[in-house]
């Protein structure tokens, strides 16, 4: 095996989500073989390890930024908007947080999924997008700034939840171990 299962780089998973049939596909479809960890073989043969993470420069400003406004919009919340030490004012600072989280980091999955999902050239070059930076700037000018935040919706779906459980737990949790 190429891939273990756990490390199954985010431009083969967004190939394999984005893939069906051709009477119902939206957009460039990359045709790999959905079975297992076999979607990411053909790209690995065919571009290298390279190939497995092109893209990725739109990923890690996402999570760097994503886990930032995460924890300082959930401290700021919980301790200058309500009572300290309630369950309510730990549940109310996360629902402000998923909120923040969903805002800032829906540009970078936008992003993101354009940067894997776009068609390449036989040595793996792009053909849409040169980088992150001419990402945003080709969304900006042919969609406007609005074209950054498609699927907010859904991204608020995904991540406002776990936001909310997430902090919710690891504040109960950390006040256990601190009493």
């Amino acid at each position: 095996r190429v891939l273990s299962p756990g490390i199954v780089p985010p431009k083969v998973k967004t190939h394999l989500q984005a893939q069906t049939v051709s009477a119902m596909a939206v957009g460039h479809q990359h045709n790999h073989e959905v079975s297992g960890d076999r979607g990411g073989l053909g790209i690995y043969q065919q571009h290298g390890v390279v190939g497995l993470w092109r893209g990725v420069t739109g990923a890690v400003p996402r999570v760097a930024v994503g886990s930032a406004v995460q924890l300082a919009t959930f401290a700021s919340a919980k301790d200058w908007w309500f009572r300290k030490g309630s369950w309510a004012a730990v549940l109310a600072g996360g629902m402000v947080s998923g909120v923040a989280v969903a805002v800032t980091m829906t540009p970078f999955d936008v992003i993101s999924t354009r940067l894997y999902n776009q068609p390449v050239d036989a040595d793996g070059t792009g053909k849409l997008y040169r980088g992150f930076l001419d990402c945003i700037l080709q969304i900006s000018s042919k969609e406007g700034l609005l074209g950054l935040y498609k699927g907010i919706g859904a991204v608020y779906l995904r991540l406002g939840p776990h936001t909310v459980l997430s902090l919710f737990f690891w504040d109960k949790l950390r006040n256990m171990v601190q009493h």
